[in-house]
């Protein structure tokens, strides 16, 4: 996934100039030892001072990193290592060290005291630091820290380099993907709005592209023989050109892209066919393709992909799954209710590699429905990537701007469960624990959308963890039994 940052960490250790400095450079040392991952950046400078800091972010820029960890190996100074984080142009994870090191006399960092002031001066200068849940440890713990702050930081640095790029406006009937533009700034997130008529004259210049038989070929090895259309592939290879393209040539002074476009009803009859295939072929390579112009989706699908270095996709919350198919499937063999379940569906976006082997390229019955002669063979209403999605554990996710401008967002762990949908587009059966509460009292209660993100791993802690970072203040969550919501009728 080229569309996604590399996180090159960077570890600074401080030391209050009253304690050893030996405490801090030694503990810094042990958790370079300790750490298993990749690119953590040991910076020699150890700060005691405000020019010590400057030397340290200097020295840790040059070596290209984009994340910092600022270790308090004792006590620490309030006011440099606070500074830190404003003249490191990138996410920073304050952690302190615990005691253990034999010496309770001279050997006593106090760096569990630390943290205190420390946080504490973050919050009086307005600077933005994460901090674990529990930010005191062994170089062991510590380097356990690190590994989960790397997915936070690469969804953080993304976010904060990301321009999303939208064709048309939200079809007529799906108000409920606007949203004020308001919270992309807030985030950092710069976007481009465009017509669909821009789309449509780049795409016709594309025609005859020269890279077109090439990606002909590789869309049907990745689909195999009798699961696609082959007249359609030269035209599907030709938009997913014009996508690329399009993007290399609008980003700008941003690393990243993500796509917001209009699906329907007049483009597949003015392109020739339906566009979820191309859009799933790109998610899989972390440009997200959100549907009928869903930014704030887009923009989840692109913090997904950030946090699982994976491909992600964008469901409909879609219906619920009928009482003979929990009774034949589920009951007794899985421990949810029927209200825990649902399906989760979209005409054909979901990336081919996220789906059972039953999956194949057809056409969008819907939009045949409304868009083609009754009784009609499908003709441009062809494009789509349909079959049961995979089991796998998932987290079904959503940032949103509401219509009051406020940034919102909810996080539900659960799982595709291997059950026969019996059903049509790309689809599964979701269970998460307590969907009918989460769905009444977090979905509806708060207004979301019908469109949520799927990332096919539990992250939730690191999700919540950048939301958290990049300033999001309502992170809604499915609340277990016994927990209720604040809508939540007691006595019901």
């Amino acid at each position: 996934m080229n569309n996604i940052p590399v996180v090159k960490l960077g570890l600074i250790a401080v030391s209050r100039d009253c304690f050893p400095i030996t405490l801090s450079n030694q503990r810094r040392k042990n958790i370079v030892a300790a750490y298993r991952g990749e690119d953590l950046y040991e910076c020699p400078v150890t700060v005691e001072s405000e020019k010590d800091m400057l030397a340290a972010v200097e020295d840790v820029k040059k070596a290209g990193c984009n994340a910092l960890v600022v270790f308090l190996g004792n006590f620490g100074p309030e006011t440099p290592e606070t500074l830190i984080a404003k003249y490191f142009d990138g996410p920073c994870m304050f952690v302190a060290a615990a005691e253990g090191d034999g010496d309770m006399i001279n050997g006593r960092g106090d760096a569990y005291c630390g943290m205190l002031n420390c946080s504490y001066n973050l919050g009086m200068r307005h600077l933005d630091g994460y901090i674990p849940e529990y930010p005191v440890g062994t170089a062991e713990d510590i380097a356990g820290m690190i590994a989960d702050f790397v997915p936070v930081a690469r969804a953080v640095i993304g976010v904060r380099n990301l321009k999303i790029i939208t064709f048309g406006p939200r079809p007529q009937d799906f108000f409920a993907c606007n949203a004020p533009i308001k919270g992309l700034y807030e985030l950092g997130v710069e976007i481009e709005e465009n017509s669909e008529l821009d789309l449509l004259v780049s795409f016709k210049e594309h025609e005859n592209d020269p890279r077109i038989p090439a990606l002909c070929k590789e869309m049907a090895e990745e689909m195999g023989e009798g699961a696609y259309y082959e007249e359609l592939n030269a035209r599907m290879a030709q938009f997913e050109l014009t996508l690329l393209d399009w993007a290399e040539a609008h980003k700008g002074a941003r690393k990243y892209v993500a796509f917001a476009d209009k699906c329907w009803p007049a483009f597949p009859s003015q392109f020739g066919f339906e566009p979820c295939y191309v859009n799933s072929r790109l998610a899989s390579r972390g440009i997200p393709v959100s549907c009928e112009v869903d930014i704030y989706g887009a923009l989840s699908e692109y913090i997904g992909a950030c946090v699982t270095a994976d491909a992600v996709t964008l469901l409909d919350i879609n219906n619920s799954v009928p009482q003979y198919i929990y009774d034949e499937d589920i009951k007794g063999k899985y421990d949810y209710k029927l209200t825990d379940t649902f399906m989760g569906f979209h005409c054909g976006n979901t990336p081919e590699c996220k789906m059972c082997s039953n999956r194949a390229i057809k056409y969008q019955l819907i939009q045949h429905r409304l868009l083609e002669p009754a009784g009609s063979d499908p003709d441009f209403t062809r494009g789509t990537l349909e079959g049961d999605i995979a089991p796998s554990e998932i987290t079904f996710y959503r940032l949103q701007c509401d219509s009051e401008g406020n940034l919102r967002s909810y996080i539900a762990e659960g799982e595709v469960l291997p059950v026969a949908t019996r059903s049509f587009g790309g689809i599964g059966v979701f269970a998460i624990p307590e969907m009918g509460r989460f769905y009444r009292h977090v979905l509806i209660q708060k207004r979301y959308p019908h469109h949520g993100a799927v990332a096919f791993a539990h992250v939730g802690k690191a999700l919540f963890a950048a939301f958290k970072f990049l300033g999001v203040k309502d992170v809604a969550f499915n609340q277990p039994k016994g927990m209720l919501y604040p809508s939540e009728n007691p006595f019901a």
